[in-house]
């Protein structure tokens, strides 16, 4: 059947999108395979299997691939942060809560370590280094409109110290995790989850009112 004039575009749109995300998840395997700096055009082609030609149709240069891949990462890094740290029911205890937040964020980035590799590498473009700072402090914010109910008595200063160390706890447990795989890897996810909660437990102690 012949196709209408409506459709023919939104094929040619959707071919589009697939090469798109062909090429980014072939920058994602060279980002991580190289880093940043070290990464090419050519490199990029050559593991999506197209000729930079093909490349070039949709994207200029390196810079502009890695920020297209960094926003949709960061997209869905959000929505994890949504599911991650959701306001906490009275009944759950504290440990159980720690360790549902670990494994969404590190469910995330095990899928996409080129999450990793891009927003804290040296070279980071500067587009990219701005959107992780606004990520970061969002991520802080999270934190602190989380603890701020189970430490009524805390000063608010004292609340964003303890949210920007938890923050900073997780993300050197990251770095070891995703340097390991199989089960030394669960070992250092364990790990994680076992400092978060040591580290939490006696501050919370007076107002959470199970699981310590």
């Amino acid at each position: 059947m012949e196709q209408t004039a409506g459709e023919r575009p939104r094929r040619r749109q959707a071919r589009g999108e697939r090469r798109i995300v062909q090429l980014l998840e072939a920058a994602a395997s060279v980002f991580c395979a190289t880093g940043y700096t070290a990464a090419s055009t050519n490199a990029i082609a050559r593991e999506a299997g197209v000729s930079p030609g093909t490349l070039y149709q949709f994207f200029p240069n390196k810079e502009a691939i890695a920020i297209e891949l960094s926003d949709r990462l960061m997209h869905e890094m959000r929505e994890t942060y949504g599911e991650a740290l959701r306001p906490i029911a009275p009944e759950t205890p504290l440990e159980e809560a720690v360790a549902a937040a670990v494994d969404r964020f590190v469910d995330f980035n095990c899928r996409h370590p080129v999450f990793f590799a891009l927003m804290h590498g040296p070279d980071v473009p500067g587009a990219m280094a701005q959107e992780h700072d606004a990520l970061h402090a969002a991520l802080i914010d999270r934190v602190e409109a989380l603890l701020t109910p189970f430490l009524p008595d805390a000063r608010t200063e004292e609340i964003a110290r303890t949210s920007r160390m938890c923050v900073g706890i997780y993300k050197g447990g990251l770095e070891l995790i995703l340097a390991h795989e199989g089960a030394e890897r669960a070992a250092y996810v364990q790990e994680l989850k076992n400092v978060l909660f040591r580290y939490l437990e006696p501050l919370l102690t007076d107002s959470y009112p199970l699981g310590v």
